[in-house]
């Protein structure tokens, strides 16, 4: 690859740019931080695919970014032979500006390489794409999405054949196939409709909604607990203009729920997202509509879903009468207690129960599958991890898992998807909420309960965005002067041990380098303090931010709080 400034004009100079995109390359032709943002260098393809602004360049978002990775994409499935080319490839799209077409480019290039594609006939959840996966048996799949991310943004995410996001290997062949190849002449393509009229491209509807909408349904624990309150319970839903509209509102109806109240104007399907700011159900902001809804018909529950529909956010009214965001720590931690013991209730729990959690999730959740015999593990950050982890209890034969979670609101449960699933997640808590509603309890009331019975936990996460190139090795720097000097203190608290999970070092202050952790291969920072509080840090996978998480353990709820917030300011000093 060239100079940053060589690519502008390899791009100007391509006779693939359109006049629209030759115009647009062209406007910015005096602005040297622009060009160098755009050309610097290619979007880095990972086990999550690629994701960025949608703009013609280099390190965005666009058609000739979308043909070149499917042209490596189907390279690498056509070297599986074929039987892999005729098990072919699920692709499905989210609500955003483009994701139609590019689903459709994509389509056509997997299509014209011999791949036979089902390609779904509009936008859906990315949990139905790794339901698609798996039922059909395809060889791979693909979502274009750039799940809870700003309007400017769009995604490309890869699926192998179990359902689960790319395993490192075959994302490195694809990464290293695009690098061989040139981005404008490389692909083969051919045309949509006489692709669909010839069987090439196959469309899937309504029989894959039945389908996937049946195996949410079979995790309901106990239907008649909704039964019992559904003359009274409320539940306000938002799907932010996005992919959920359509099938948690039908789940929850199915699960029994009578007073479903949608937020009208965000059951509008709008890739400009024009209600809110960020539709990331994170950001407890985006709720307003909601919660001027829930106040007006007295609904006792909030749901959210990010506009591809694999995250779940949710608010709860407290006994002011205000609405309060659950975070995706405590929902995580709600729903793994309240489906341990549901199900040991209704005698469907396994004898060799287990579950899952990244390493940044709440440590709460160990404690939980502690006291109630059910086994516990940890595993990178990525819903793709989990996955592998769940696979390998089923090829050994050791645990059966029942839950799995992150705590940036991504739940998963049931063996026919492989990700983070919000439109089972949304059926769980309504009817957890149900449960504990006919107690006269909320889900805040039964959070504090938890805190009661398991001990007092509290987490809170930083972003330090970093955008742009400088971003990149501000990020870059950060991370390498804290490997070479590693703290001993932070926030004047010891640190007592420290785990690096790039090279997997375990560090014990005093002694050095002392064992190894189980995993390795991520760059993660992980520092266990001696007040039993975690301090961790590693860069986004995603977008061009260092993540914080605090995890926080205490005798009460403020001295949870008083020790996030040292540890927040150390945190934040950090970015500067």
């Amino acid at each position: 690859m060239g100079t940053y400034m060589e690519e502008y004009q390899k791009w100007l100079d391509s006779p693939s740019l359109t006049e629209a995109e030759w115009s647009e390359l062209n406007a910015i032709s005096e602005d040297d931080n622009e060009i160098k943002n755009r050309f610097f260098a290619p979007l880095e393809f990972g086990t999550a695919g690629l994701r960025g602004t949608m703009k013609t360049g280099l390190h965005n978002m666009n058609i000739h970014i979308i043909r070149h990775a499917t042209q490596a994409f189907a390279d690498v499935i056509c070297a599986e032979g074929p039987e892999a080319m005729q098990k072919g490839i699920a692709i499905a799209h989210d609500c955003r500006l483009n994701s139609r077409l590019f689903a459709e480019e994509a389509a056509c290039v997997m299509a014209a390489n011999g791949i036979h594609v089902r390609l779904f006939d509009a936008l859906r959840p990315t949990p139905e794409l790794s339901f698609a996966v798996i039922y059909y048996h395809t060889a791979a799949g693909l979502n274009i999405t750039a799940s809870h991310n700003p309007k400017e943004y769009n995604g490309y995410k890869v699926y192998w054949s179990d359902g689960a996001q790319l395993p490192p290997q075959k994302a490195e062949a694809i990464a290293k196939r695009m690098a061989e190849t040139d981005i404008f002449t490389c692909y083969k393509t051919c045309d949509y409709e006489t692709a669909l009229a010839e069987g090439n491209i196959e469309l899937l509807g309504a029989e894959t909604d039945e389908l996937f909408l049946d195996r949410v349904l079979s995790q309901a624990i106990d239907k008649k607990v909704v039964s019992e309150v559904a003359d009274d319970f409320k539940i306000v839903y938002t799907p932010f203009h996005g992919c959920g509209y359509k099938m948690v509102p039908e789940a929850l109806h199915r699960l029994g729920i009578k007073h479903l109240y949608p937020v009208e104007e965000q059951m509008v399907i709008d890739g400009n997202f024009p209600t809110v700011v960020s539709p990331n159900p994170e950001n407890p902001e985006g709720f307003y509509l909601a919660v001027d809804l829930a106040k007006k018909v007295g609904s006792d529950l909030i749901i959210g879903t990010d506009p591809d529909s694999d995250r779940i956010g949710t608010m709860v009214r407290n006994a002011d009468g205000e609405y309060v965001t659950i975070t995706g720590n405590q929902l995580g931690v709600l729903l793994l207690d309240y489906i341990i013991n549901a199900r040991k209730k209704e005698g469907t729990l396994p004898a060799n129960a287990g579950s899952v959690a990244s390493i940044v999730t709440t440590g709460m959740a160990r404690v939980v599958c502690e006291e109630n015999n059910v086994h516990f593990e940890d595993t990178f950050t990525g819903f793709k991890f989990m996955a592998e982890r769940v696979a390998a209890w089923e090829a050994a034969g050791t645990w059966k898992y029942i839950f799995a979670y992150e705590e940036s609101y991504g739940y998963m449960a049931g063996d026919y998807v492989r990700d983070k699933d919000a439109v089972t997640a949304s059926m769980l808590v309504a009817e957890m909420a149900a449960y504990y509603y006919k107690q006269g309890m909320t889900l805040l009331d039964a959070m504090h309960a938890l805190y009661e019975k398991y001990g007092w936990f509290m987490e809170k996460t930083l972003n330090l965005v970093m955008p742009g190139v400088d971003g990149l090795e501000k990020m870059r720097a950060l991370m390498a002067g804290l490997r070479s000097n590693l703290p001993e203190k932070i926030a004047d608290e010891t640190v007592i041990r420290t785990r690096d999970y790039q090279d997997g070092s375990i560090y014990v202050a005093g002694l050095g380098k002392v064992d190894f952790t189980p995993m390795k291969g991520s760059n993660v920072l992980y520092f266990e303090l001696a007040d039993g509080c975690t301090f961790i840090i590693r860069p986004s996978g995603t977008e061009p931010k260092i993540k914080i998480y605090i995890l926080a353990r205490g005798a009460d709820q403020a001295v949870c709080e008083e020790k996030i917030a040292r540890y927040e300011v150390f945190a934040e000093a950090l970015g500067k």
